[in-house]
């Protein structure tokens, strides 16, 4: 049995817009107007997909089922198993106690919380974002930056703001990769346009950033240090995406801003600490009470002599080699999720570990590459049509176990062996695990039922049928182009599947508007990274991350406006490169190897 997606079931493409966006409507519309739980949202948002699907996209109710447990089972082992092992990991550093020695080694670079807020949730969380991608990112800083002592709400909330820039690049490059391959575009022009329209974000997001949780003033206050983050990120991410390769772009930006900043850090220091309204008295007090206590001696009222006063606290002093520990499941963490992405090591790895099965060609020769399992009821018995493509083309449905070269199996090796290191035993590590499974099974829930939402959508063509709804705006269509990104980011929670679901179609719009398909193609990813803070899934791992499940309406309707707005901005910046500055479109780059 096959199947042909149908654009305009309704006969009106307004009225099959209304449709195609009511499970959308009805998953935000209860989380964020009624204040819904996330995980009974998502249920009913993938009910509604399917019943919208199979009622009125006439799609066979078996391939409407069979797309959503497809997209559930990639959910669990490319998504949720990466929420699980970052916060098992983060739960393995608190028991142990070393999260607090990680703390005090922030805070003595700056004990400012602009500035940590920079260091964590910008600079290092583009570094996870350049090796795993995946909501890796916001769920590591998240859970980090609520053991440095911020809100819970606040460590939601911008780390998905701080989580814009490095997107396009993420997990070694692969939206880009993904980008390429289905546009059959020049990769080497595609990262270099994405690199021309995103460092100009790059910029802006740290301020975007710190002025989300503090004043204007109290952000100038801070603005040399911003700059310094925003500059060297931006530089760094432009050099290397027009002149390097499109791997390491998001690696290379997030190493060098952070050394930046904190060499910058050495030699400045904002004239006043901010810190959180409950913290300020308290802090205080410790720190008049530390400066008391490095005094090794007191004037006795006795007499001339000084003598030690033993009723004075202590101070803790930590040695490098005490910080260098605590920080060690965080090395481990970087350096497995930095080799687990690299892609000889991860094709070694799933040759040797990943079930793969002899699949024929329609012209008789095996299929090259670990095979994988052909999703049953699914494998290409969907077409996509005109005008998403050019002719019509069966959409694959291909599941590969790579259970161990996922993400999130990095992630929960870097922390077995980080609770061994630290002193943990087995059964210890086990309890552990178990509670963070306790406390994550709601979240679990949710993001397993959202991503099985987005793959209805998609196979159902519904999202298809909003993008197109986008490409009715003519002239204004590079401004638009960029929320066709956005929305495909928000519908499926990643870059990659977004330009892997609108990249043909920016292709094919851009050749009828007489725009260049680089840029319009480019826009798609570059406008994409901007839907990543408002998608359900990167929403439930923040709050799953930061134990705030129940709050999820709440940090959507504070990021809304933020995404919308970063979106507009980066439509500002296509439709300036589209009809003022045309030269400045890459054709035929190279990079240097």
């Amino acid at each position: 049995m096959t199947w042909n997606q149908v654009y305009d079931p309704l006969g009106h493409w307004w009225l099959s817009t209304l449709v195609a966006a009511l499970p959308v409507v009805v998953l935000l519309g209860l989380l964020a107007g009624f204040k819904v739980r996330a995980h009974i949202c998502a249920v009913a948002g993938a009910a509604t997909a399917i019943l919208c699907a199979i009622a009125v996209f006439h799609m066979p109710a078996q391939l409407a089922v069979s797309s959503f447990l497809y997209g559930s089972a990639y959910g669990l082992l490319k998504i949720v198993w990466i929420v699980i092992a970052a916060v098992f990991l983060y739960d393995i550093s608190v028991e142990t106690g070393q999260f607090e020695i990680m703390k005090q080694s922030v805070a003595s670079i700056t004990p400012d919380r602009r500035l940590q807020l920079l260091l964590v949730a910008f600079c290092f969380g583009a570094f996870i974002e350049g090796c795993a991608g995946f909501g890796a990112p916001v769920a590591i800083a998240g859970a980090f930056m609520i053991g440095l002592g911020f809100k819970p709400f606040h460590a939601a909330a911008l780390n998905l703001i701080a989580n814009t820039a490095p997107v396009a690049w993420g997990a070694i490059g692969t939206p880009v990769h993904a980008l390429a391959s289905v546009t059959a575009l020049n990769e080497s022009d595609l990262s270099a346009m994405i690199g021309r329209i995103l460092p100009i974000t790059a910029v802006i997001v740290p301020f975007w950033l710190v002025r989300a949780m503090v004043s204007w003033s109290e952000t100038w206050e801070v603005a040399p240090a911003i700059l310094v983050v925003g500059i060297s990120f931006a530089g760094t991410q432009y050099f290397w995406a027009n002149h390097m390769d499109s791997n390491l772009v998001d690696i290379a930006a997030g190493v060098v801003s952070l050394i930046a900043t904190m060499i910058f850090l050495r030699f400045w220091k904002p004239k006043r600490i901010w810190r959180f309204e409950g913290e300020r008295e308290e802090d205080a007090a410790k720190a008049a009470a530390a400066a008391v206590a490095t005094q090794a001696t007191v004037r006795d009222t006795l007499g001339d002599e000084w003598k030690v006063r033993e009723d004075l606290p202590a101070v803790a002093h930590h040695t490098a080699g005490q910080i260098a520990k605590a920080w060690l499941p965080f090395a481990i963490l970087s350096i497995f999720v930095l080799l687990w992405g690299l892609p000889s090591i991860k094709l070694a790895m799933n040759k040797a570990t990943t079930p793969a099965f002899t699949v024929k060609m329609p012209d008789g020769k095996n299929r090259p590459g670990p095979a994988g399992w052909d999703w049953p009821a699914l494998h290409n018995r969907v077409f996509r049509t005109t005008p998403v493509v050019v002719k019509p083309a069966p959409e694959a449905a291909r599941f590969d176990f790579n259970w161990l070269t996922a993400t999130g199996t990095a992630c929960f090796l870097a922390a077995l062996i980080s609770g061994l290191i630290l002193g943990l035993g087995p059964v210890k590590i086990l309890k552990i695990f178990g509670g963070t499974l306790v406390r994550l099974r709601f979240a679990i829930v949710a993001m397993t039922c959202m991503l099985g939402l987005g793959y209805v959508t998609r196979y159902s063509g519904m999202d298809a049928v909003l993008g197109l709804a986008f490409t009715r705006t003519g002239w204004f269509f590079p401004f638009f182009g960029a929320f066709i990104g956005w929305l495909g980011v928000a519908l499926t929670g990643s870059d990659t599947s977004s330009n892997v679901l609108f990249g043909g179609l920016q292709k094919i719009t851009a050749q009828q508007l007489n725009l260049s398909p680089i840029l319009m193609c480019a826009t798609n990813s570059a406008g994409g990274v901007m839907g990543k803070m408002i998608d359900a899934q990167s929403i439930c791992i923040a709050t799953a991350a930061t134990n705030q499940v129940g709050q999820e309406g709440s940090i959507f309707r504070f990021v809304f406006w933020h995404s919308v707005a970063l979106a507009s901005i980066v439509g500002v910046i296509v439709m300036l490169y589209a009809y003022v500055f045309p030269q400045l479109i890459p054709n035929g780059l190279t990079f240097i190897h």
